[in-house]
């Protein structure tokens, strides 16, 4: 376990940078595809739109991108995260089980399972470093018995 630790979270932070890429990517082609086909819902203006996907899609890569710097920086110092960035992650792996539930009706089972692996590096990332499971030798973290 320890021996694959740090690639694996490593891993992790690389595909949290390349799907917070993709989010940004992405929100930014439907912010265009809604201003130049003037795009209206319910009387809602297209620039309006645009501007609030564009922003959506931000704020999202960066919340993935803070999660990736997280997980690097315990890759890099092969260390466990702090309180904040452990629950960040575990935020983030909750945000990655409601968008796989979406991906499978919206998408494909595809993108669910693309979902799902990022979801279970974030998972194996924080159990990596669990120390009352894994940090310390088998005898160590099992209660004494009386």
């Amino acid at each position: 376990m320890t021996r694959f630790r740090r690639p694996v979270v490593g891993l992790a932070a690389l595909a949290l940078v390349v799907e917070g890429l993709g989010i940004a990517l992405i929100n930014w082609i439907l912010g265009v595809v809604v201003r130049r086909q003037h795009m209206s819902v319910a009387g809602s203006d297209p620039g309006l739109m645009a501007l609030a996907a564009w922003i959506a899609g931000g704020l999202f890569a960066l919340y993935l991108l803070l999660c990736a710097v997280v997980a690097l920086r315990a890759a890099l110092y092969d260390r466990p995260p702090r309180v904040a960035g452990r629950i960040l992650l575990i935020t983030c792996g909750v945000v990655h089980g409601l968008l796989g539930a979406f991906c499978v009706g919206l998408v494909g089972w595809g993108a669910f399972a693309a979902v799902m692996v990022v979801l279970a590096l974030i998972v194996w990332t924080l159990m990596a470093y669990d120390p009352d499971r894994w940090g310390q030798p088998l005898e160590a973290a099992a209660p004494a018995s009386r």
